[in-house]
Parts: C-alpha cells; sequence; structure tokens
C-alpha cells in the first residue's frame, strides 16, 4: 500500500465525480425525491376513510354512537337508514366499509358482553384497508364506551399504549427506511454504473497495468463515493428530523457509524456487479434487481418479515437493507441501543467482507487474463 498512489487515486476519482452531473444527480437530487414521495406520497395511516354508518335505531345511545363515528378524524362518514342502502355504495367502491347500529342497540348495551353491539362489514378487495377499517370502528365504539362509564367484558377496561410512536404515524417508519433505500441506490448502483464505465471504456485496464495494486485501485474508486454516502446521509437525516417532522432519538455519531458499516456492503456489492458485467447497461439492470428490490421488498421496509413465508425470511438475512433499516428505526424511534445496533452492524459488515473478498479475486483474474 502507497499511500502517495492512493490520494492521487482517490483525488482523480473525486474530481470525476466533481465533473459527471449525472452522479451527483443520483447521489443528491434522487434521494430528495424519494424521500419526499415515501414522506407524502406513501401513507399507512387512516385519514378521513369514507365509511358508511346505518343509524337503524332512534334512540339516544344510537345517536350518540352515530355521533362518534362523525366526530372521529379517521373517517369521513356517509349516514344511512337502513344497511341496505350502503350495500351497492361498497360494492361501486364508493366506501370502504359500513357500521350497522342496530335498532336494538339497548338492549345489547343491557346484555352486556354476551353480545356485539355493532356490526362491521369491510371491503375485503383491499385487505390491508379492511383491517384498519375493522380495527379502527372497534376502537370508536370501545372509546364511546368508555366515556359511557360501561364495563368492557370481564369488568375490565384496556387503556392501550404504544411505546416509540405513540401517535402511530407511518412516516416515522417510513422515513427512516427509505434512508435505507436512499443509501442503497447510492452505494450499490452508483458504483456499479461508474466502475463499470471504465471497463467499459477501456480505462479500467489503464489503471490495472500502473504500479498501483488492486487493493489500492478500488480503494482508490470506493472511498469518493464512501464520503459521498455519509454526506447524504447527514442531508436525508436533516430532511427527516427538520422538514419530516421524524424524531431521531439516538446520537448523531451512531448515525454516521451505522451508514459508514451500511456502506461497506452496499459499495462492496456495486464493484462485485461492475467486475462481472463490465457494461453500464447491464450493471445497471443488475444493481436494481440484487441492490433496490430486496432493499424494498425484503428489508421490512413495507412488509413485516415474520408476515413472509420461510423460505423468504432465510433469503433476507443476505440482504444488508434489512439490517440498516432495523438499525435506523432503532435510532431515530428508540435511541442508541447498542446490543441491538451492534448486532446489525456486525452483519453487515460480515456481509460487505464476503462482497468485497469476491470483488477482489474477479478483479485479480480480470488482470491475469488481459
Amino acid at each position: 500500500m502507497n499511500p502517495t498512489r492512493l490520494v492521487a487515486l482517490v483525488a482523480k476519482e473525486s474530481l470525476q465525480v466533481l465533473r459527471d452531473p449525472s452522479t451527483l444527480l443520483v447521489a443528491f437530487v434522487l434521494p430528495v425525491v424519494l424521500l419526499f414521495l415515501f414522506a407524502y406520497a406513501v401513507s399507512l395511516d387512516i385519514r378521513r376513510m369514507p365509511v358508511g354508518v346505518a343509524l337503524e335505531s332512534d334512540t339516544q345511545p344510537a345517536q350518540e354512537l352515530a355521533a362518534a363515528f362523525g366526530g372521529s378524524r379517521y373517517f369521513a362518514v356517509h349516514p344511512a337508514r337502513d344497511r341496505r342502502e350502503l350495500q351497492a355504495e361498497l360494492v361501486g367502491g364508493r366506501i370502504r366499509g359500513y357500521v350497522v347500529i342496530p335498532a336494538d342497540l339497548e338492549r345489547r348495551l343491557a346484555a352486556g358482553a354476551r353480545e356485539p353491539l355493532v356490526q362491521v362489514i369491510t371491503d375485503g378487495s383491499q385487505p390491508n384497508t379492511a383491517g384498519f377499517v375493522g380495527n379502527y370502528a372497534q376502537g370508536v365504539v370501545a372509546a364511546w364506551l368508555a366515556g359511557r362509564g360501561t364495563a368492557t367484558a370481564g369488568g375490565i377496561t384496556l387503556l392501550p399504549r404504544f411505546w416509540f410512536n405513540a401517535e402511530l404515524e407511518s412516516r416515522r417508519a417510513l422515513v427512516p427506511g427509505a434512508l435505507a433505500i436512499v443509501m442503497t441506490m447510492i452505494g450499490t448502483l452508483l458504483t456499479a454504473l461508474v466502475v463499470a464505465r471504465e471497463w467499459e471504456r477501456g480505462t479500467m485496464e489503464g489503471l490495472l497495468a500502473t504500479p498501483a495494486s488492486v487493493v489500492e485501485i478500488l480503494l482508490g474508486k470506493l472511498l469518493p463515493y464512501f464520503g459521498l454516502g455519509l454526506l447524504a446521509t447527514l442531508i436525508g437525516a436533516g430532511l427527516a428530523v427538520g422538514l419530516f417532522g421524524v424524531p431521531l432519538r439516538g446520537s448523531w455519531a451512531a448515525l454516521l457509524l451505522s451508514a459508514a458499516v451500511f456502506l461497506i456492503p452496499a459499495l462492496g456489492q456495486g464493484l462485485l456487479i461492475s467486475a462481472i458485467t463490465k457494461n453500464q447497461f447491464v450493471a445497471a439492470q443488475v444493481a436494481l434487481l440484487t441492490g433496490f428490490l430486496p432493499a424494498m421488498l425484503l428489508s421490512g421496509f413495507l412488509f413485516e418479515i415474520a408476515s413472509m413465508p420461510v423460505a423468504i425470511q432465510w433469503l433476507t438475512h443476505i440482504v444488508p437493507a434489512r439490517y440498516f433499516n432495523a438499525a435506523l428505526q432503532t435510532l431515530f424511534l428508540a435511541g442508541d441501543v447498542w446490543p441491538l445496533l451492534l448486532r446489525q452492524l456486525a452483519a453487515m459488515a460480515a456481509i460487505g467482507a464476503v462482497f468485497f473478498a469476491i470483488a477482489r479475486a474477479k478483479t485479480r483474474k480480470s488482470l491475469e487474463v488481459s
């Protein structure tokens, strides 16, 4: 390892980064666009969901329960006097479900837990929405009963308490996960494209023919993108905290450490892709298929890993974004919980070491063939 040569290679690659508008676009503009999309366009929260309320009783409790549904910030209520009026609305997709307040509501109240108070019918063609409507409707009924002083089953009153995200805002879970997706794009896609461009233009062979060792060339290529990734992390985290209102309960030092360790497998994967394909178009396709899509679908960002088939759950263990997503959610929502963070950091470092070992071996073989 010659420090002078390494510094010269890093300086050369840094100048190339600054002169390449597409690199700066991917590194700084695309992350901001993605964060805005995930923060505002993607939401798992219910806000003003259209539902029907069939009020089949004129008694005072029935009127109060209907008013409770109308006053909920989660529902946009379509009132009706008969459930049959709402069936066509549900079939036509104009409402996502409806609640039937029966004519014998007072008798059901007197019977206590032996009979259900209301009937909730939801549109099962959208299972997640149907589950949300059903759960929120039950919550409205439970809050109304608590306001009346009515005891629940067995005389037990349930008071839910949510840790780490008391407001249950999906943005607070989505934005940290979006940072993992952004970092995957910067580390894997950008590195694969840039190094593949060198192979495509024939300049990589020229570098390999110089006295610089393979390790020096690889480090010279990757260190500028390592710094670029850390800078993008700071910008993304700053937007998350300052603009999107996501709390950062951990430290900035732990956040940068997690990002730095995640960049090891991300850059190593991009380097490996470029060494194998040696073509920008093919490298971009492979990077999207092996980097971006697994990070989106298999990292726990949008879909719970525990709900996936067992074979897919095992597959997620080789996806670096899985560990980075978990580390980011811990840092943003819980804090510097080091027993959890250290496990995630160790897994990312191990995957990165494998990527770099294979990439180095592949690059050395390419030099021998040439």
